[in-house]
């Protein structure tokens, strides 16, 4: 199986501290993240890597500068202690076509919702994706993600650093291969505890985030 899944669109590390996650990132790579934009309303903002092609890496944080949202900030990166690659987001070519197959095959991917964010610029992107309700608990089945006709963020200019590989571990790895094959995507996949990493290429070499 590829060590990229097909169809990837970005992959989430979560931190309670967005301003300590992207100075590590800067400083085991040798590549400072770019400013991504506000969720606004829901507490937290990013930065972002480009992987190579139409994928990207979302390092999502608590924003300082917003207000305590109403609810739990997205991922329940309130709940973290530590940085940790939470998820994943695929791509594929057209939305509800592959919701309808995804059920038609035994997997639920949940209803579709729309979000946006305000850029550092003051343009809004706008997208739909699937809430992730019905995906399984370890993070390891992605959500589908849908940009419609907003830039998507890996066109927009962004330091990268390639992705050479991405795994992941749970307990009983044919749980999470029926959703995947569901999906049309894939991920290398080993049993023991549950665990997300990914390895980009960089200026320093290969660097592993789990």
């Amino acid at each position: 199986m590829n060590a990229v899944p097909p169809f990837l669109d970005h992959l989430v590390l979560a931190t309670p501290d967005l301003a300590a996650t992207v100075a590590d990132f800067a400083r085991r790579t040798g590549v400072t993240p770019a400013p991504g934009g506000a969720h606004l309303g829901l507490g937290t903002r990013n930065h972002l890597v480009g992987l190579g092609g139409r994928s990207y890496l979302e390092i999502l944080g608590p924003d300082p500068g917003q207000p305590e949202p109403a609810g739990p900030r997205p991922f329940a990166v309130d709940r973290l202690s530590r940085p940790r690659t939470l998820t994943w987001a695929i791509s594929p070519p057209d939305l509800e076509s592959a919701i309808t197959t995804a059920r038609a095959r035994g997997h639920d991917p949940g209803p579709v919702r729309p979000m946006s964010r305000r850029t550092p610029d003051g343009t809004v992107l706008r997208w739909r994706l699937t809430d992730g309700g019905h995906a399984h608990p370890s993070g390891l089945v992605p959500f589908l993600i849908d940009w419609g006709d907003s830039p998507h963020p890996s066109a927009s200019g962004l330091p990268v650093t390639p992705l050479l590989a991405v795994s992941a571990g749970v307990p009983d790895p044919e749980e999470v291969r029926g959703p995947l094959a569901a999906l049309g995507t894939g991920l290398t996949l080993a049993a023991g505890p549950v665990a997300l990493s990914f390895t980009v290429d960089t200026p320093k070499g290969p660097v592993t985030f789990g």
